[in-house]
């Protein structure tokens, strides 16, 4: 043990790996000047010394989480090692844009993803990262910011990953990366995480001349090469692994972490009440999500049975609704940029997604027309002027906003009645 700061000392190590000091008690006399001053011991034995309370608190509130999850589908063994149905997961919280869009506005959605996890590997590699990285943060700048940063940061992640449903920005390997062409269940705390490594990024380089030899090492540019690799793991996995998320958090972190000091030995108490009164804040929106999870359970009879052969209705629904807001976004597109890109790809689609009755049925099909015959007059203009295309006739425009109301009273009458 270091005899300056207290921290664990390995075996055979020559100096002490939090404030620099000698392990050696003869070099400690005969080199005085090499010991640390009081202030970076001061640092060191308060950062040691501060609990990391709600770091386990969260650790045990996603694992409770995953537990309540795979009692829904059935606790076989098998769920564990694939993963949850997007029944199990939307019941529980998971993003869906279509159900955070109107009609349903579950705007709770923007918190509850991330204590939800699509597999036991997803949530061990989650919680153990947690569990490296959390109690450096809470003890860095106490509980109550802690509390702060995992909330604002967890729910920049789902906001951004929200925002980046846009299938006609999904093409090539930056687009696959940042976007996503289909509105697909989301779920996971690594947004959150994304943002305790953007809080100690930051913290390294904004009191890199104040921090013991140890910090030094392991916050700042040490995290760099933590960064670069998930997000390479993010590039490789683009297919499946939500980066918006990631970035919507690393960067909301590291803004977090520009704006508010790491918590001082001797904190004035007027400060440390604002951060209690936000810290509770951020408990009541985290609690009050789950409230809507657990109410909204009602909304969804036919989700319970995860391993049902034919998709549910509900189900059903909110895959067609979704597959017809990339289809609306994909016209409005060609009608104000003239731009046809993925659009033909969407509107042969459109022919095989399920649609939950007769109406929708005849309104998929009107739609994927007007989709088709607005690119083949695009790319035929085009052609003629390779610059820019020619404006939508307005014929064809005229078309589709008819379809628009037909399909917003089928939408009113369709929907899923919700309890508030």
């Amino acid at each position: 043990m270091c005899r300056n700061c207290g921290a664990i000392v390995g075996a055979g190590a020559a100096e002490c790996g939090v404030c620099g000091a000698s392990t050696d008690p003869q070099k400690t006399q005969v080199r005085k000047q090499e010991l640390p001053d009081r202030e970076t011991i001061r640092f060191a034995r308060a950062i040691l010394d501060r609990p990391y309370k709600f770091t386990i608190i969260l650790l045990i509130a996603n694992i409770f989480v995953f537990f309540l999850m795979w009692d829904s589908s059935g606790r076989t063994w098998q769920v564990l090692a694939e993963h949850f149905s997007n029944a199990v997961l939307l019941i529980y919280g998971a993003k869906l844009n279509a159900l955070i869009a109107a009609p349903y506005h579950q705007y709770w959605r923007f918190v509850t993803p991330m204590f939800v996890h699509v597999n036991l590997l997803h949530l061990a590699v989650n919680m153990y990262s947690l569990w490296m990285i959390g109690p450096y943060v809470e003890k860095l700048y106490g509980s109550a910011k802690f509390v702060v940063f995992w909330v604002v940061t967890g729910i920049a992640g789902v906001v951004a990953s929200y925002l980046t449903v846009r299938p006609n920005l999904a093409t090539g390997g930056l687009g696959k990366f940042l976007f996503k062409s289909l509105d697909e269940p989301s779920a996971g705390a690594s947004g959150a995480l994304f943002g305790l490594v953007g809080v100690l990024f930051i913290f390294g380089i904004k009191f890199r001349r104040e921090l013991p030899e140890g910090f030094k090492r392991a916050f700042g540019t040490g995290m760099i090469p933590i960064i670069m690799i998930n997000l390479f793991i993010g590039y490789i996995g683009r297919g499946f692994i939500d980066n918006a998320a990631h970035l919507g958090g690393l960067l909301s972190g590291a803004g977090l972490a520009v704006v508010v000091q790491y918590r001082r030995p001797g904190e004035r108490p007027s400060v440390a009440i604002l951060w209690r009164v936000l810290q509770a804040i951020a408990i009541a929106v985290v609690l009050l999500s789950f409230y809507k999870v657990a109410r909204n359970f009602r909304n969804f009879p036919a989700l319970i049975n995860a391993q049902q052969a034919t998709p549910p209705t509900n189900q059903i629904f909110v895959n067609y609704v979704a597959w017809i807001n990339q289809a609306q976004e994909s016209a409005s597109k060609m009608i104000h940029d003239r731009d046809p890109s993925n659009s033909d790809a969407i509107a042969k689609a459109l022919h095989n997604i399920p649609a939950p009755d007769a109406k929708a049925t005849e309104l998929r099909e009107r739609l994927s027309t007007i989709l088709s015959q607005m690119v083949a007059y695009l790319n035929s203009t085009k052609n003629e002027a390779p610059r820019q295309a020619a404006a939508l006739p307005k014929e064809q425009i005229d078309l589709y906003n008819a379809w628009r109301k037909d399909y917003d009273q089928w939408l009113k009458s369709a929907a899923p009645k919700r309890q508030n």
